[in-house]
């Protein structure tokens, strides 16, 4: 990923998920689609490192469900609208839920996705909410191309981070 077009500044900790202590003394963004598999291992890879921060009081994670053009994502903007974004906290459960059945819906129709959400992984439909099109608009104006894109105050990266280099990031 080349981070030099992003432009961080750009981006806010207010659009998104908002999970973990709002005075937290470190914001992280994350730009996710459910349906990107490097979004799934990054998730997978980072959760327990970042439930750590989170449950100490030393991370605040935005979440920021990226619907996405591209044919492959467009399941995962289906998904986005079977999250609820209300609470952090089952928003980070169903977003999990989510991620551990990829395999099993990421190459059903647009309509079977969202059936799958529903009926297989008991998800309810949410509206069409303004954030969603604010999150497209902050990527956009950012130069976020690629998921998944994670912001930690100057620090951009993505699913390939080290995880001794993002506990540096965090104890910074």
């Amino acid at each position: 990923m080349d981070i030099s077009i992003i432009k961080a500044d750009k981006t806010n900790t207010e659009t998104g998920i908002h999970y973990g202590n709002l005075d937290a003394p470190k914001k992280m963004a994350e730009f996710i689609n459910l349906a990107c598999p490097y979004c799934r291992q990054w998730f997978n890879e980072s959760y327990e490192l970042l439930e750590e921060a989170v449950s100490k009081g030393r991370l605040q994670r935005v979440i920021k469900l990226f619907d996405k053009e591209k044919e492959s994502l467009q399941r995962g903007n289906v998904m986005h609208h079977h999250i609820d974004t209300s609470d952090g906290q089952v928003a980070l459960r169903e977003i999990k839920k989510v991620f551990d059945s990829q395999d099993d819906w990421k190459n059903l129709s647009l309509a079977e996705v969202a059936d799958y959400a529903q009926n297989k992984l008991g998800l309810t439909y949410q509206e069409e909410s303004p954030a969603s099109q604010a999150i497209i608009a902050e990527a956009n104006a950012a130069n976020i191309r690629f998921v998944p894109t994670v912001i930690l105050e100057d620090h951009i990266f993505d699913e390939s981070i080290k995880k001794e280099e993002l506990i540096d990031y965090m104890n910074e």
